[in-house]
């Protein structure tokens, strides 16, 4: 199937001179979204990728995190923007290109040791997915790989990734 082609291309979103990926015609799309899932799921096997849990960052990782998760044999985890968790958190601030944010988890999420699979739709310059490599390794888990659904590859965001797998179904 042709995912591309159930992409929209958004410009000069959400600023002049960026060209937007949308994803929500994707999501819209019934076999484009089950052809994403086994795409994502078939990825991981061949992979050899079997993580405790997986880790979706807000927003859209919540969308495909816990689908992969249940495929996976795995729990799912969110990582939030503050402020969102009703329970005691680990957090990290990092990075933006004008600024910083934070990202948070429940500090019973996951412990040391545990094997984690990072998932997002999307990944551009790779902040948002090493910080939340940074969070869970700070914690003691092993960051087993990354997946996404689309990559952005001039961004070279996978370059700013910790050694590990970095999977994706399309790439721009």
């Amino acid at each position: 199937m042709d995912l591309k082609s159930l992409i929209r291309d958004i410009p000069d979103f959400p600023k002049p001179g960026i060209l937007f990926r949308d994803i929500t015609t994707l999501l819209n799309h019934p076999e484009g979204m089950r052809y994403t899932m086994d795409a994502l799921v078939q990825l991981c096997i061949e992979a050899n990728l079997k993580p405790d849990h997986v880790v979706g960052m807000e927003s859209r990782g919540f969308i495909f995190g816990p689908t992969l998760a249940y495929n996976l044999n795995a729990g799912f985890v969110p990582v939030r923007k503050p402020g969102k968790l009703p329970a005691a958190v680990h957090t990290v601030e990092y990075e933006l290109e004008y600024g910083t944010d934070t990202l948070e988890i429940h500090q019973d999420a996951v412990g040391s040791g545990d094997k984690i699979l990072i998932v997002d739709d999307l990944i551009a310059t790779g902040g948002t997915a090493k910080a939340t490599a940074e969070l869970l390794t700070k914690i003691g888990c092993e960051i087993i790989g990354f997946i996404f659904i689309v990559e952005l590859l001039d961004l070279k965001g996978r370059d700013r990734l910790p050694d590990a797998p970095v999977l994706s179904l399309i790439q721009y």
